[in-house]
């Protein structure tokens, strides 16, 4: 049986099973909107806001939203582990993960990325690879310039 650890609004804390949710009496109404019968009540909920990566969700139910956290068994061992995903992040430079050819270079030196942006295209074996920014924070220094052959962990971007 799975277990999912909730967290509402950061307040209140559940713990819901696999059967709990096979149990709720759900009907997509729309997209990402639904009614629920839970008690012989009924509840309009629609999902407004979602984070995928960090499984969060804006939920309004009856108009009112909660902000709703969810952690599946994995997150919860990551977490037991120590290795929180979303633990603050101290990457102070980009490496080149494998050999390869620069194709495009997005960003100078100097600019403030935030994470996720694109920095950079590496060609390798045939494949264009976009690595992107591992957090927020502003360029240092560019190592590389378009069209360089590199070799795998050669350093291709600083940040401040």
């Amino acid at each position: 049986m799975t277990n999912f650890k909730t967290s509402v609004n950061n307040t209140d804390h559940f713990e819901i099973s696999n059967e709990n949710i096979q149990n709720l009496d759900v009907v997509p109404t729309k997209a990402n909107t639904f009614h629920i019968l839970k008690n012989n009540q009924s509840f309009n909920a629609e999902i407004i806001e979602k984070d995928f990566n960090n499984k969060t969700y804006a939920v309004k139910v009856n108009n009112t939203v909660y902000n709703v956290a969810i952690a599946d068994y994995l997150d919860q061992l990551i977490k037991d582990m120590g290795f929180e995903v979303g633990a603050s992040k101290h990457v102070n430079d980009i490496k080149a993960p494998m050999p390869g050819l620069i194709l495009d270079i997005s960003v100078s030196q100097g600019q403030e990325v935030k994470e996720n942006d694109t920095l950079l295209i590496l060609e390798a074996m045939k494949m264009e690879n976009v690595l992107t920014s591992p957090r927020d924070g502003v360029i240092k220094t560019i190592s590389v310039a378009k069209g360089d052959a590199v070799d795998k962990n050669q350093l291709l971007i600083e940040f401040e």
